[in-house]
């Protein structure tokens, strides 16, 4: 089974160009399941994001929140917000990511009238759930754009047709009354989470303190600790360990070298406390990991 990886630039913005100049709209029929460690890792993107669960459930993980999302649910994801899916079986999540300009072109009347106000306010995301008449429409809407994508003849104007109907749903059910400091603290607050995830990125495989993290960020080690907690739920020094593992796990899976080097190359001062580490996190010794990558078993 192929393995996917989502790509982002220094600021986890994803680096994707997302259907084309003529028509930037792009549709991705995804299971997180076969995405590395079953999880699209943190990222954020200026378009707009739909999705549906249609297998599965998925774990999302969007501005500040972490919710579940069972099978026939969905979300829709505003414009440049942090988000991570992950799945703890095969989840299948059909969705489209589009620029806002797709619905009308910027300065225009509709634009300004019926999109701005969505990308500006303190609305982060939506979930659409089937119990619910306005967002079983928005469902059944989505469903249908996804069959169009799947078919041989794409119809684009039959797409636009569906994505109008669902915008016009969505422009009508949003609170749009937006706290616009509250939202500019929250996208300030993102942007230095951003620094100094990037930072941990950079330099994982050295000796990293928490004051060296924070100061990524030019903020201080107790603010530091409330933006992690805040957006991720995990302190910096954990998220650390985590990313220095999954680097490591990569480096089991793809490579011959020794537990021993994985362990120095990826910042852990001795291969015992890496193994302790690794078995804390993956249910499993770095070795068993390798014998069940190379079986062809899932790990998790």
């Amino acid at each position: 089974m192929n393995t996917f990886k989502i790509t982002t630039d220094d600021t986890l913005r994803e680096t994707v160009r997302h259907g084309s100049g003529g028509f930037p709209f792009a549709y991705y029929p995804e299971d997180i399941w076969q995405f590395d460690f079953h999880r699209i890792d943190w990222h954020w993107h200026h378009e707009l994001e739909f999705l549906v669960v249609t297998e599965g459930t998925a774990r999302c993980l969007v501005d500040t929140d972490t919710l579940e999302l069972p099978k026939g649910s969905g979300i829709f994801i505003n414009s440049g917000i942090l988000h991570r899916f992950e799945a703890g079986s095969s989840t299948l999540i059909p969705n489209i990511v589009f620029s806002p300009v797709l619905l009308a072109p910027e300065k225009s009347l509709v634009y300004e009238k019926y999109i701005q106000p969505v990308i500006d306010s303190s609305v982060t995301y939506q979930i659409f759930r089937p119990q619910t008449e306005w967002q079983n429409q928005i469902l059944q809407s989505l469903t249908q754009i996804f069959t169009l994508q799947e078919s041989e003849q794409k119809n684009e104007l039959h797409t636009m047709q569906l994505l109008f109907q669902i915008w016009n749903t969505l422009f009508g059910r949003l609170d749009l009354t937006s706290d616009f400091a509250e939202t500019r603290r929250l996208n300030h607050q993102q942007a230095r989470l951003q620094a100094m995830m990037q930072f941990i990125h950079d330099h994982y495989m050295e000796e990293l303190t928490l004051e060296e993290i924070a100061g990524a960020a030019s903020v201080s080690k107790s603010s530091a600790l409330h933006i992690f907690n805040s957006y991720i739920h995990i302190p910096p020094v954990a998220y650390l360990i985590q990313y220095r593992l999954t680097q490591a796990a990569w480096q089991i899976q793809t490579t011959g070298k020794s537990i021993s080097s994985i362990a120095e190359e990826n910042g852990f001062t001795t291969a015992g406390y890496f193994c302790r580490k690794f078995r804390q996190h993956y249910h499993m010794s770095p070795n068993e990991y390798r014998t069940n990558t190379f079986k062809g078993k899932p790990v998790i």
